[in-house]
């Protein structure tokens, strides 16, 4: 059985509204991917070096990386001997079935949120408009749709509108947000949320961050700071430090995440924007080159279109019509 098939088998059954997001999000990337894909093996009819060499060139321009272009090609070059495929059909099975499993390879990496029995701290971080106090509204109205009780810290007491921006979201997704005078210690308002949210019995506090990354050595130094407060009074806490990237940016996503890894724990990924590009392949970039999760990502504009990454539905997406069409064969 062809590997579209028992992927299909598999996301049979699970939310099919999700599984449609996944497809309608990833579009873009899938029109100008595998549209290229597709006219790559109209024009070779046979696999040979021609072939992974313009497919190299196609994984690279869909921002896959470079060293995740290079393990993918070798794998498939094997595949291919292994099995003595001769001609290019059925190629994209093989191709959707390695990217599954170049995301999946190497150390298990927890995609759930890590939640506590009592107070969960969840700290959002990332550069000026990546989208991260959209996706803190969103991640807030999701909870609460799950039964949680949410509050929000507006901690990017720097930027102009964004503590506003925050009320905003407060008010529409109808929680709580802690703040405090534009130009505040970020520090001081995360100790006065969290005594709140430990006063309210809350279940989760999400806090926003300041997203400067003019001078590493400042960003460091607030970022930890902020743990502190944060650890200082709740053991352990934070208990997930999401940080926020826009897909779009492509290769630049991959350098602000190094950033942040050096300057902060981070546990998990929010890839926002990824309906608003072609380059989709950077969510494998960031599996393979930094070894971070990505929990969720950002498939348009609507309130419940934050959805929690899955590598399989996220592989539909990307090759939804040229596979289904070659499972009905």
């Amino acid at each position: 059985m062809a590997f579209f098939k028992k992927l299909k088998e598999k996301i049979t059954g699970t939310n099919e509204t999700v599984t449609e997001k996944f497809k309608d999000g990833l579009s873009k990337t899938r029109n100008s991917f595998t549209s290229k894909v597709n006219d790559l093996v109209a024009r070779f009819r046979e696999v040979d070096e021609d072939f992974f060499e313009e497919l190299e060139e196609l994984l690279l321009q869909a921002d896959v990386g470079v060293e995740t272009v290079m393990e993918l090609v070798d794998q498939l070059r094997w595949e291919v001997k292994r099995k003595n495929i001769k001609n290019t059909d059925g190629i994209q099975s093989v191709i959707s079935e390695k990217l599954v499993e170049i995301y999946k390879a190497g150390e298990e990496l927890d995609t759930d949120l890590n939640m506590q029995d009592e107070l969960t701290v969840i700290l959002m971080v990332g550069v000026n408009g990546v989208g991260k106090t959209t996706t803190i509204g969103k991640l807030a109205a999701r909870l609460k749709e799950e039964g949680k009780t949410v509050m929000l810290a507006a901690g990017d007491t720097f930027r102009a509108g964004a503590i506003d921006q925050l009320v905003v979201w407060g008010e529409r997704v109808g929680v709580e947000v802690i703040r405090q005078s534009e130009g505040s210690d970020p520090a001081a308002v995360m100790y006065d949320a969290i005594r709140a949210a430990k006063n309210r019995k809350v279940d989760v506090l999400i806090c926003d961050t300041a997203g400067r990354l003019q001078n590493k050595v400042n960003l460091m130094n607030e970022l930890e700071k902020v743990h502190r407060v944060i650890g200082k009074e709740i053991e352990g806490a934070p208990h997930e430090v999401l940080l926020a990237l826009d897909a779009t940016t492509g290769q630049n996503a991959l350098i602000q995440a190094q950033t942040f890894k050096e300057a902060t724990n981070v546990t998990g990924i929010v890839l926002t924007k990824l309906d608003g590009t072609a380059k989709g392949g950077i969510v494998l970039a960031i599996r393979n080159k930094l070894n971070i999760p990505v929990k969720f990502v950002g498939l348009g504009e609507g309130m419940d279109d934050l959805q929690p990454f899955d590598p399989e539905k996220y592989v539909y997406g990307l090759f939804a019509e040229g596979l289904e069409k070659e499972a009905e064969e």
